[in-house]
Parts: C-alpha cells; structure tokens; sequence
C-alpha cells in the first residue's frame, strides 16, 4: 500500500483530520506531524516535520511514491512542549516505533523523577522534550523489546504512582500504538477512564462482500487492518471501537483484543 492510501486518499484521512479532527481533543492538529514505514527488514524510515500536514509538500511526494506494509502516522496538537521536529511521532528506537495520542498531567511538575527513572544506557538516545518520547523510554525501561503490554502496564504504573505523589488526581491520558514492524499493539487507557477514542478495522473481505462497488477496498489485500484514532470513512461495520482499558494487537491478518491495566512499581 502507497503512504497515500492511508495520509491522503479516504474521505476522513489523516490529513483531513489535521484540519478537522471530528472526534479528537482539538480540532485542528496543526503543530506538525509524522509518519514511519518499514521498507524491509529492521530499522524503519521516518519523515517528521513541524509544518502543518496539510501545508507539507514533500509529505504529498513521498506519499504517492512510498510503499509499506507496516505504516505509523501522527498529527500533533502540542499540550504545552515546543513546535519542533524532535517532537514529532513516531518516536523510534532501532527497530520500534512509537505514538502517543493524550497528556501526562502537568508533566513539568513529574518530569525530573520520570526521567531519573530511564535505564542509563537508554537516557542518552532521548530526543526532544515531551511527555510522549520520555513514556516510551519508560516503556523500553521496563521492557518494551521482550514484552510490550507488560511494559507499557508497568510505564503507566510507574507515571500514575509518580503522578498521584505530586498531588495529580489523574496523571496520564492515552492512546498508544507501537510497533517492531510485525506486530502492532494499541493501548486505550486513561486515569480518568474517560479515554480519547481508538478503532481498528473489520476483516476487508467482509467489506468487500457488503460494498462491491468501493473501489478503496479493492485496493487493500485480504490481511489489510487499521488502527485510528477515528474512523478513516463512513462505511457501516468497517470499524469497531477499542473499549475502554483494553489493548489490541494486530498480526498478519488477525488481531485479539485483551483488557488493560496499569501494574504498580
């Protein structure tokens, strides 16, 4: 599938919702963006900017020439860190890829203990300065290569604990969608379990079935599956919602859906 497919071409694409996001925090996501693609095996490209997506020509370029089987997308809408490139998702480390979608309440006051927490030998690889890029390397701290939803569980652990020591009532909200090229896992959660929103697709030979005439789903192979923040179209069944405090991973042509919960440190 070309990057197009996905950034440009769907009536609700990812560059639409930078404008006029229907079911985001903000409306227009217009402090950069992101994307990352595994060309083959190992690490995978990445291509940032801090200009609005809908403004980025060389995203369009890219786009209609880049072909993936795994893509990572991001929209940015700052919750308080600098308008710069280090901190736009994908956030990548070797082979993984990274996104957040949500806020670590009042992040400046928890910074300094969260960041005393990465493994040493990971600390210096930390880019930029948000809240986002410093919960995946808890997240590899506590073990993002060998067991991701462990992982994260015990990042989210660690953030609410350290979060509720500062007097925060509600430290993290979160989508989260990371990725070693093979597999994805996305992550719905929030202290105040009222999360933003996270969908993955239906089976696209069903679709298929039910809409003939769509030629998008003609274009998508049988094993083809999303995960959005909102739905990329209007079609009836094409999505399900990620319930609240629950994870689905994505694997070949399958995905299973698991509850989710923080473990605490």
């Amino acid at each position: 599938m070309r990057l197009e497919d996905l950034l440009f071409k769907p009536k609700n694409s990812l560059v639409m919702q930078s404008m006029h996001s229907k079911m985001g925090a903000t409306t227009v996501n217009g402090d950069g963006f992101g994307v990352g693609w595994y060309a083959d095996e190992g690490r995978p490209g990445v291509y940032r900017s801090t200009e609005p997506a809908w403004n980025d020509s060389n995203l369009r370029e890219l786009s209609g020439v880049t072909q993936s089987r795994r893509v990572f997308a991001h929209i940015r809408a700052t919750t308080g860190t600098a308008v710069q490139q280090t901190n736009c998702h994908p956030f990548r480390h070797e082979d993984r890829l990274w996104m957040h979608n949500g806020v670590l309440t009042d992040f400046h006051q928890v910074k300094r203990d969260l960041a005393l927490a990465v493994d040493p030998d990971l600390f210096a690889d930390i880019e930029g300065s948000t809240d986002s890029e410093m919960f995946f390397f808890l997240a590899l701290t506590f073990g993002l290569r060998d067991d991701p939803p462990a992982a994260v569980a015990r990042a989210v652990g660690f953030i609410e604990e350290t979060g509720r020591r500062h007097g925060i009532a509600e430290p993290i909200q979160m989508t989260v969608a990371t990725t070693d090229g093979a597999t994805t896992w996305a992550f719905r959660y929030s202290s105040a379990h009222q999360s933003r929103s996270l969908f993955h697709s239906t089976d696209v030979s069903t679709l298929r079935a039910q809409y003939p005439d769509n030629p998008t789903l003609h274009d998508l192979s049988d094993d083809a599956r999303l995960v959005v923040s909102e739905p990329l179209g209007d079609l009836q069944g094409a999505w399900r919602e990620v319930p609240e405090s629950s994870y689905v991973v994505v694997h070949g042509a399958g995905e299973d859906l698991h509850p989710f919960a923080p473990v605490a440190p």
